[in-house]
């Protein structure tokens, strides 16, 4: 199933997108606002670090043995969790 994800491209796109999360992350934080410009949901920033997190182990070429952590840290799991926290910044930017 993972097999088309396993390529350089994919891997890439994994790494790049978590250290450019990183950056945004560490260097803007107040990206991570709602309208108000309190901070959001405790909840929803640990599902953007797992993104984050499992962007960089994808990225960086690990592969659990474990099934279901094969599944949990990688690509189908991180590219959409990292989105999410990208859809903050370009809300927060936008506004």
């Amino acid at each position: 199933m993972n097999g088309a994800f396993n390529t350089g491209w994919a891997r890439g796109v994994s790494l790049g997108s978590a250290l450019m999360m990183m950056v945004l992350i560490t260097v803007f934080p107040r990206g991570l606002t709602i309208a108000g410009g309190s901070p959001i949901n405790h909840g929803i920033l640990a599902l953007i670090m797992w993104g984050l997190s499992a962007g960089f182990v994808h990225g960086t070429g690990f592969v659990p043995h474990n099934p279901m952590l094969r599944v949990a840290l990688g690509p189908l799991i991180a590219w959409p969790l990292m989105g999410v926290g990208l859809a903050f910044y370009i809300r927060y930017f936008l506004r």
